[in-house]
């Protein structure tokens, strides 16, 4: 990702990580596993296939998500989330609950437009237990 000058502070420093429109999202739906370019451009339509591939190779530098080709007819790539990665996961809990309770939008209002929740909402059913990452507030 590109770093920026700031102040030191920490909040910064992570907004600076996360801070743009489509990082979280690219987190939100590889929260569940590993999703190939194309699953990635339909859940977070109307991102532009320039975009996305753009944010998955800043992604990628940050040691946020790994990248894996498969060969095979046809060859596929496909991310996932490192444990670095994994980190923001708590953050997109926390701004679920923030947005529900601002009254933005409910898990129910993404079910209703795409027919699905999205792979971090906890009303998703047959949704693997996530592993529990540490956050230590201060």
């Amino acid at each position: 990702m590109r770093r920026r000058e700031g102040d030191g502070c920490p909040v910064m420093g992570a907004l600076q990580w996360v801070g743009d429109r489509w990082t979280l999202l690219v987190v939100r739906d590889l929260a569940r596993g590993p999703r190939r370019t194309t699953e990635l451009l339909a859940a977070l339509h109307p991102i532009s296939s320039r975009t996305l591939v753009e944010r998955l190779r800043e992604m990628e530098q940050a040691s946020l998500i790994e990248r894996r080709e498969f060969d095979g007819s046809p060859p596929h790539v496909e991310y996932r989330l490192t444990e670095r990665g994994r980190l923001l996961i708590p953050l997109l809990d926390a701004l679920r609950r923030v947005g529900e309770a601002l009254g933005c939008n409910e898990c129910e209002d993404r079910r209703r437009q795409r027919g699905s929740y999205c792979d971090a909402c906890p009303r998703r059913t047959n949704q693997p237990a996530r592993p529990e990452v540490p956050v230590v507030l201060l």
